[in-house]
């Protein structure tokens, strides 16, 4: 009778530190967990498919990201200078050719990487209104993109794409990227 209690008593112990150990290991990072990742949805074009997340939740429910490098693609003197130049290269049309900038853009950084993210309204052929942000950093002649677009504010979403870039997975993936690795 003894030793069954005690081994009731032991399992009980040993099953609930291994439920625990199960439910630590398996939470997420506080700020990827909403970005679940998706196939890569735009066509082939001059530049290598990069990686697509959706977000799941939060102040970006919904929103999109469309990340990849485009290297030697930068002017090596001076980065990512202006908005135009985040126009030209951060794949806003990708998601539709009708796009305008909503207003000037601003200074942002990845990383070690410094450039410019600017917002946008998109026409969606749906009919619905989208909003989006374009994000162009660069790396010696290097770039790295990221737009992000859906039906939220575009201010919520680019702190959640900048936030989701600075984590150190996506750091990782964005320097073996540009590195050709």
């Amino acid at each position: 009778m003894r030793s069954a209690a005690t081994i009731a008593l032991v399992l009980a112990v040993l099953g609930g530190s291994g439920v625990g150990a199960y439910q630590l290991g398996q939470s997420p990072a506080p700020t990827s967990a909403h970005w679940r990742e998706l196939a890569w949805p735009f066509p082939r074009d001059g530049w290598p498919a990069g990686r697509a997340f959706r977000c799941e939740g939060g102040a970006c429910d919904g929103a999109e990201l469309y990340i990849r490098a485009k290297r030697g693609f930068c002017n090596c003197d001076s980065g990512v200078a202006d908005d135009d130049e985040v126009d030209r290269v951060a794949d806003i049309d990708l998601i539709t050719p009708r796009f305008a900038a909503t207003a000037p853009g601003q200074a942002v950084h990845v990383g070690e990487m410094h450039g410019r993210a600017r917002r946008y309204d998109l026409a969606i052929y749906d009919g619905a209104s989208h909003a989006a942000v374009g994000i162009a950093v660069s790396r010696r002649c290097d770039l790295f993109v990221a737009a992000a677009q859906g039906r939220g504010d575009a201010n919520a979403m680019q702190h959640a794409a900048l936030a989701f870039l600075e984590t150190q997975e996506m750091k990782a993936w964005v320097t073996a990227a540009l590195d050709g690795k």
